[in-house]
């Protein structure tokens, strides 16, 4: 029995040395659980571009958004470990679980963590119709205006909703949510004027803040964005306390070889390294911050926990 243990096992190793020695052998999709043109959209097409040629396979993202990132997620939570499909996650991965009431995979349990990628701020902005120029201002129009003031989302269970209930509840402002489906939509109603107030990623605020199509009051991280010196964070604005940084990742299946895991995360690392692709993530406003595999895990256990507390505090529900 032992001599049969053991040639097993040997077995495994040769084959999983195998795998990783002819990985990857096709090409490898990424699937991207938002609209195209969202935060996370912009930064994995940026990655596409730079880790083709480094994984000698081609990269295809594949959009599917919906369901607080659930959609595309579950995709990635029931496909093959093989290392061919992979999710790029932001937050909203470790909130929905706590929203929706029945969920179709383990948030934590169904992936093998590859690697953190990058954060980056929200930034809180208004439509300048809107007669206000700072958060106090905001805050008290919307006090006046119970109800009256409309706040767009990505989505019921997005990171968007969270971090705008969070401002909800720390400042009393009675903003109305409404959810779409991807930052897309969210936008063009923002800039329409039919929906005043929204919390954008940065890649997404900059372009229309820089031309005056927005109005940027706070970004919601503890320090200035260097793309918005003149813009306060939260706390400076005068919300104590708050902080929400938006983080992105890389999931495989369970069950992925490690060999694998490794693989992927040692590639994206060394793309994400190099001027070139820094350069080009820092325009889109995200800043490169990578992890281990493990690292990994540990944070999203910690966010998970931390967005399980901010949601029961601040009462938020789907819709």
């Amino acid at each position: 029995m032992k001599r049969i243990l053991i040639a097993t096992l040997a077995l495994l190793a040769c084959t999983l040395a195998a795998h990783a020695d002819t990985y990857p052998s096709k090409p490898i999709k990424i699937i991207v659980p938002f609209g195209a043109g969202g935060f996370t959209d912009v930064t994995a097409r940026i990655i596409q571009k730079e880790l083709a040629p480094v994984m000698g396979q081609p990269i295809i993202i594949e959009n599917r958004p919906g369901a607080g990132s659930t959609i595309g997620t579950d995709v990635v939570a029931k496909a093959a470990p093989d290392g061919y499909t992979l999710v790029m996650i932001s937050t909203t991965h470790v909130i929905s679980p706590h929203l929706y009431k029945k969920m179709p995979y383990d948030a934590i349990r169904d992936f093998a963590p590859v690697m953190k990628l990058g954060e980056g701020p929200y930034v809180l902005v208004v439509n300048p119709s809107l007669p206000v120029k700072s958060v106090a201002e905001l805050v008290a129009y919307a006090k006046a205006h119970p109800k009256e003031v409309y706040f767009a989302s990505s989505g019921n269970g997005s990171s968007q909703h969270l971090v705008g209930a969070l401002f909800m509840t720390m400042t009393g402002a009675p903003l109305t949510h409404v959810p779409y489906k991807g930052s897309s939509g969210a936008m063009q109603d923002l800039l329409g004027g039919q929906v005043k107030v929204s919390f954008v990623g940065m890649p997404n605020a900059l372009p229309q803040v820089h031309s005056g199509k927005l109005r940027a009051l706070a970004v919601t991280t503890r320090t200035r964005a260097a793309e918005l010196p003149d813009v306060p964070t939260m706390e400076e604005a005068g919300v104590k306390g708050y902080e929400a940084t938006i983080w992105l990742g890389l999931l495989a299946p369970k069950g992925t070889p490690p060999e694998v895991v490794r693989k992927i995360h040692d590639d994206v690392a060394r793309v994400l390294s190099t001027p070139e692709a820094r350069k080009l993530v820092h325009a889109a406003g995200v800043e490169v911050a990578t992890s281990t595999p493990e690292e990994f895990g540990a944070l999203l256990q910690s966010e998970f926990d931390r967005w399980g507390k901010v949601v029961r505090e601040t009462g938020a529900t789907v819709n």
